[in-house]
């Protein structure tokens, strides 16, 4: 490594609790960012800048221009080429540091394809939008004693908590099931751009530590940026009874496959009905004669009944214009099939 005076990494080495061999631990690091939207955005250019020595973007969305108010790696061109954000993203973060390794992995995180994608890393980080899939990836992270960092952000609050397998509390203890009633998204409650910021700085803290070998408490920061207030709580104990640390009982992680879900803040339903892929160009010569129909090699989009669907190589397809999910499942088997 070169000298501190001169190298890229030279004021994050001089942070007294990092040092060098805090640098060397991170540069040898392999981490999972879980969704690519304001949060993982913000976690990805956060640990590329830091010298993580390689990073997986796993995401399952495109760029829009509504994403762009709070979603810092992506720009107009990226909305409107419909670029899913897994590659937009990879491609800012090789300009922004080419001695990062990054891998964008245009995908929904399944229970089918978990190991996988989370298997072969170190770190976790959420920036995922829905209580499902955090529990999918607490249930891999305590099966395989892999650390993860939660985080989420709506209106002007956020939360954050470290999840250390064996040492703090994990998700099911602190939520044992999803809050009930409806709750609030960004399409319903909006999302102020630098709260999400916030977050995900404060997720990066956390995995810097962890990264560099360094300890992590577990504990509970939330805000509320609009109110300027910052609270501090001690996670909860390990419980003895959670089904997922305690009983050992990974129900998310044994499920055969993910059930059609409403995506948070999108007026939009995620299906994925096949198990195997779709020809994209054979799709678009199929749908030429119902509507307007674009396609690269990441992603088909075309204008179906009124609706605005897209469908992606692996047969997952996102049908904008509508939560419901009977309805996305009946667009879905009538222009793609099952």
């Amino acid at each position: 490594m070169e000298g501190a005076a001169d190298n890229r990494y030279s004021r994050q080495e001089r942070f007294a609790a990092l040092g060098l061999e805090g640098q060397r631990r991170i540069a040898e690091a392999r981490v999972v960012v879980v969704g690519c939207g304001a949060l993982g955005s913000a976690q990805a250019e956060l640990l590329a800048r830091a010298g993580v020595g390689y990073l997986r973007i796993v995401d399952r969305d495109y760029v829009e221009v509504s994403n762009l108010q709070r979603q810092f790696l992506f720009d107009e061109s990226d909305a409107a080429e419909a670029l899913p954000k897994a590659v937009a993203a990879a491609r800012r973060l090789k300009a922004v540091n080419s001695t990062v390794k990054v891998e964008a992995v245009v995908a929904d995180l399944t229970p089918s394809n978990a190991d996988d994608l989370l298997g072969d890393t170190g770190l976790i980080l959420d920036g995922t939008d829905n209580f499902e899939t955090r529990y999918l990836v607490n249930d891999f992270a305590v099966s395989r004693g892999v650390p993860w960092i939660y985080g989420a952000a709506v209106g002007s609050y956020g939360i954050k908590m470290a999840i250390v397998p064996g040492r703090t509390a994990c998700f099911r203890c602190l939520y044992p099931q999803p809050p009930p009633g409806v709750q609030p998204t960004c399409e319903t409650a909006g999302v102020l751009g630098p709260v999400p910021a916030a977050v995900a700085s404060l997720q990066a803290a956390d995995a810097l530590k962890i990264l560099s070998g360094q300890a992590v408490s577990g504990t509970i920061v939330t805000l509320d940026l609009w109110e300027e207030q910052v609270r501090q709580v001690r996670g909860p104990a390990r419980d003895p009874e959670c089904p997922c640390c305690g009983a050992l009982r990974f129900e998310y992680l044994e499920g055969r496959r993910r059930a059609p879900v409403s995506l948070c803040g999108r007026n939009a339903v995620q299906i994925h009905e096949r198990t195997r892929p779709v020809d994209l160009r054979q799709l678009a010569r199929q749908l030429e004669a119902v509507g307007g129909v674009r396609f690269n090699e990441f992603a088909l989009r075309a204008a179906v009944d009124g609706y605005e669907m897209t469908v992606f190589p692996d047969g997952r397809a996102i049908i904008k214009g509508t939560t419901d999910v009977g309805v996305a499942r009946s667009l879905y088997a009538k222009y793609v099939g099952a």
